[in-house]
């Protein structure tokens, strides 16, 4: 299992709280989206999956770290299972582009499934396989990969939806985040998806297989 590094410590957590590792480009936008969805109990942003040991937003953001940024969800098994959170992960990416997500890019921007156990894994692995079979995608590019070591974030990037509201809201704006999913999905992206999905099936899927749209301009991610 991956585990967690970073000197800012969490919020406390429940005993018997689950956790589970998710890449989807900017980790503001992927922590507002999960600390929406009931059963959710904290979201923690970090850097993940790469090579480089305490790397810092800098570093991570110019590149060659190979971490990605990522969060990690804190959850109620009871409430949520695994399977349902892959649903609600894939339906607020886009799945179609490599080493990018909207309009941020570069393979620190890529979008994963980082999984800590066999049954996570085939799960995983499963869900992808239920997309590529509906038709819909030609193509995914989220990764599928063993859990490494999670990297807690600087502080100022927790909860940055809640310290800097309208700078977070022009971003998500900017970045064509919401508009770009509604496009791939067909659904919105933010709060208002089903909070206990069982299944891929659950969400309408275009007959039709959908064609990935040209390459937008650069990013517009805020300097820190």
């Amino acid at each position: 299992a991956g585990c967690v590094s970073g000197a800012d410590a969490i919020k406390p957590i429940p005993a018997g709280a689950a956790n589970a590792v998710f890449a989807g480009g900017c980790f503001w936008c992927l922590e507002f989206d999960f600390e929406n969805l009931p059963g959710v109990y904290e979201v923690e942003s970090g850097y993940t999956a790469g090579h480089t040991a305490n790397p810092t937003y800098y570093q991570v953001a110019f590149g060659g770290t190979g971490h990605t940024e990522a969060v990690r969800v804190y959850y109620d098994p009871a409430r949520l299972t695994y399977t349902q959170l892959l649903v609600y992960f894939w339906h607020h990416i886009d799945p179609t582009v490599k080493d990018r997500q909207f309009c941020d890019q570069g393979d620190q921007y890529r979008s994963g499934i980082y999984w800590q156990n066999e049954a996570e894994r085939e799960a995983a692995e499963s869900s992808r396989e239920a997309l590529l079979k509906s038709g819909r995608f030609p193509a995914i590019y989220t990764e599928i990969a063993p859990a490494t070591t999670f990297y807690r974030a600087e502080e100022y990037h927790q909860d940055y939806y809640k310290k800097n509201p309208v700078r977070y809201t022009y971003y998500r704006a900017g970045c064509g985040r919401d508009a770009r999913v509604a496009e791939v999905w067909g659904t919105p992206s933010a709060s208002t998806l089903p909070a206990q999905p069982q299944s891929l099936s659950l969400y309408p899927i275009a007959p039709a297989p959908f064609a990935p749209r040209a390459v937008p301009p650069e990013g517009n991610r805020p300097a820190q």
